[in-house]
C-alpha cells in the first residue's frame, strides 16, 4: 500500500488520514506546531500512523497532501517535494489568507501560487470541494451505487492518475476538471464546491455522482 505523507492535520487532512487508514495505506501525519503535538491523532489512527516535522512527512510519503491554509505556502517544504505527486486540498480565503491580489482577481489559481514555492512537484488540485464531515460520512466502496465523485485537475497525466488511484481507494470516484489552471472551476464559492454534497449543517451529506459534478464543473464562471 501508499505512504501518504500529510503537510498539515486539521479537519480535511485528519479525515483524508483516516480513510488513508482505513484503506490499508501508512500516514505520516504533521503539522506547524511539531509531531508532539499529534500524539492523540496518531494514537486515535494506530499503528499505521505516525507523526513528523513536515520535511521528514514530504519525504517519506509516496504521494504527499497538503492542506494547509493559503498563507502558509512559503512553509511548505520544497526540495522533499521534487518530483512526487502532490495533491493540493487548500482553499483561498482572503479572511483568513490576507488579501493576494493574483488570487482576488482569479489571474491565478491557489494551486499555481503553490507550485512557486514547490516548482518541481507534480502537482494536482483535488479533496477541496467536501466539507470533511462529508468526507468521511460519503465514502463508499468501488461500485456502490451512491458512491460520490470529486473533481481534479492537474497537468501531469502521471500525477493524476496517482492522485486518481489514491481518491478511489479512500471511497470516491474521480471527474477529471482538466488542467492545473482549470482548477478554478472547483475554487471556493464555484457550484462544484460543497453545494452537490448537501449543507454543512447536515453532517451526513448526500452523494454526488459523475453526472452531478460534471454539471457543477460545466456551470462555473471563475
Amino acid at each position: 500500500m501508499t505512504t501518504v505523507g500529510l503537510i498539515g492535520s486539521g479537519n480535511i487532512g485528519g479525515t483524508i488520514a483516516r480513510l488513508a487508514v482505513e484503506a490499508g495505506h501508512t500516514v505520516v501525519l504533521s503539522n506547524s506546531r511539531g509531531p508532539g503535538t499529534l500524539a492523540d491523532a496518531v494514537a486515535a489512527l494506530g499503528p499505521r500512523a505516525s507523526a513528523a516535522t513536515s520535511e521528514e512527512a514530504a519525504a517519506a510519503g509516496d504521494i504527499v497532501v497538503v492542506t494547509v491554509p493559503v498563507k502558509a505556502f512559503p512553509g511548505v517544504p520544497a526540495a522533499p517535494l521534487a518530483g512526487k505527486t502532490v495533491i493540493d486540498t487548500c482553499n483561498y480565503g482572503p479572511e483568513r489568507d490576507g488579501h493576494i491580489p493574483e488570487l482576488d482577481r482569479t489571474s491565478l489559481t491557489s494551486s499555481e501560487l503553490l507550485l512557486r514555492y514547490i516548482p518541481d512537484a507534480l502537482l494536482v488540485k483535488a479533496l477541496n470541494t467536501i466539507y470533511y464531515e462529508h468526507l468521511l460520512s460519503l465514502a463508499r466502496p468501488a461500485g456502490a451505487a451512491d458512491r460520490s465523485y470529486l473533481p481534479i485537475a492537474g497537468d501531469s497525466v502521471r500525477a493524476k492518475a496517482e492522485a486518481t488511484a489514491f481518491i478511489e481507494s479512500i471511497g470516491y470516484g474521480v471527474v477529471d476538471a482538466g488542467a492545473l489552471a482549470d482548477g478554478r472551476r472547483q475554487a471556493t464559492g464555484t457550484p462544484v464546491w460543497g453545494l452537490p454534497y448537501g449543507p454543512s449543517s447536515n453532517t451526513k451529506g448526500k452523494p454526488a455522482g459523475e453526472d452531478a459534478i460534471r454539471a457543477a464543473l460545466a456551470a462555473a464562471t471563475r
